[in-house]
């Protein structure tokens, strides 16, 4: 395989269905171009298959050394995999390796990573706001900034 996957327009799947499928001898996966939607993805199911095998092991591998190891090897190693981490405060990253285990887990359980990439998508932003001291004064500052941890909201009534 010389590539992880390669781009090509919609329309050659509509038009040359087996000649774009058979593409993925080559390629991990192909990506399909659309003009007036999100692009596609087209993989063989064993693909498919074989990566939610691989986040589902990560993911039991990640709680596995949260729970042997502790969540002070974790975060020694973290900077390995998401460099941002390092402008997070000490109690942040806590925070944000609990949250990781758990969705990671979850999102795996449920096949579906979106969860998981929202939630590091979100980690990101934080710590991007930590590293700029203009831009963090700006938003813990009130009244206009951060107003601290929300309330939940009061449960429902129905009648």
């Amino acid at each position: 395989m010389s590539a992880a996957y390669d781009v090509v327009p919609f329309s050659d799947l509509l038009h040359k269905p087996a000649v774009t499928a058979g593409l993925l001898d080559q390629v991990r996966a192909l990506r399909l171009r659309r003009r007036d939607a999100d692009d596609l993805a087209l993989m063989r199911v064993a693909q498919l298959d074989a990566e939610g095998t691989v986040v589902d092991f990560t993911a039991r591998l990640l709680a596995g050394l949260m729970r042997r190891l502790g969540a002070d090897a974790v975060r020694e190693v973290l900077p390995d995999a998401v460099p941002w981490v390092t402008f997070l405060p000490a109690e942040d990253v806590d925070q944000f390796l609990t949250e990781l285990v758990a969705v990671a887990q979850g999102a795996a359980a449920l096949e579906n990573l979106a969860p998981l990439a929202t939630l590091l998508t979100q980690w990101r932003h934080t710590a991007e706001v930590c590293a700029d001291p203009a831009l963090l004064k700006l938003v813990t500052s009130e009244p206009e900034g951060d107003f601290g941890p929300a309330s939940p909201p009061p449960p429902e009534t129905h009648l």
